[in-house]
């Protein structure tokens, strides 16, 4: 009677297992993963504290030590609104999408301009897009301050969605032209073999490969106009007051109110998140890539 011989698996001739694989690696990737959480919560830790303290009574808020045991509340919130926040939230949502609109509109047919069908002196008009934002705004705030004031646009909400197109165009341009330079030139000459004008081929072909790269610009657009400070302070004081200038009311010579103050920034930084969220799906480069085998 022969004996059966059976068969062996590679396993069991000695190749290690995954779990002798997992024990086998490097050490040091659990301590980097380790050092990146501690980085995070690190960074997150103060977002985390304002909306926080946003649910904090203002004698709960200004402990020292902290409170982190308190019973939350919504009057900071009633307060904020009572305080008048519809006006400056109005003007920052009219002064953030009217100046990225702008800037989308004005940005995209330069960006193509530069990339796919360039200019002469390419390089000449890309400095001075660039060059625009070496000059420190406090250096032009006087001038800019005396025509807009001969002009009779002080504290209007117009005056900052010029200003706000101004300071975002040549940051989009710049930005813009990366993404169309990732768009394969044979596209442009496909789309015209094919019998497409060149309108039709940027508006059928080029833009829907690049909307990753619009969306990407328009939100940071809308992050840099919502959050700007230093032109809304200057330029306004009522009637085209922001969100920014309006979180200021909240620190008199009495003191911080720290929880109303949480709260503003809270209401503040919310419409910035919400467009970011929406926007995540869009925001991957490289759609492009391997359009043209």
């Amino acid at each position: 009677m022969t004996a059966t011989a059976t068969p062996t698996t590679p396993q069991s001739v000695g190749s290690p297992s995954a779990t002798t694989i997992r024990r086998r690696r490097d050490p040091r990737g659990g301590v980097l993963t380790a050092i990146t959480w501690i980085l995070a919560i690190g960074f997150f830790f103060p977002v985390l504290w304002m909306v926080l303290t946003a649910f904090k009574q203002e004698s709960d808020a200004a402990t020292n030590p902290p409170t982190f045991f308190f019973t939350p509340t919504l009057q900071q919130f009633r307060n904020v609104f009572d305080a008048g926040i519809g006006t400056p939230l109005l003007n920052s949502l009219c002064a953030t999408v009217v100046s990225t609109i702008l800037v989308l509109l004005l940005g995209v047919p330069a960006a193509f301009a530069l990339s796919l069908r360039p200019v002469r002196k390419t390089k000449d008009a890309l400095f001075f897009f660039i060059s625009t934002k070496m000059l420190p705004i406090v250096a032009a705030i006087i001038p800019l301050y005396v025509i807009v004031g001969k002009l009779g646009m002080l504290d209007n909400v117009w005056t900052l969605i010029i200003l706000y197109t101004a300071m975002n165009l040549p940051i989009a341009v710049w930005m813009m032209r990366s993404f169309f330079l990732e768009v394969p030139g044979e596209l442009l000459e496909a789309a015209s073999i094919d019998g497409a004008s060149l309108w039709t081929a940027v508006r059928e072909v080029i833009l829907p490969l690049i909307s990753p790269g619009i969306a990407a610009t328009a939100l940071i657009c809308v992050i840099f106009s919502w959050n700007e400070f230093f032109f809304a302070v200057n330029m306004t004081a009522v009637n085209a007051q922001t969100m920014p200038v309006f979180l200021t009311g909240f620190m008199s010579g009495q003191g911080l109110y720290w929880a109303q103050l949480s709260a503003a920034s809270v209401l503040t930084a919310l419409p910035v998140v919400v467009c970011g969220w929406i926007a995540q799906n869009k925001l991957v480069r490289g759609l492009s890539f391997g359009a043209i085998k």
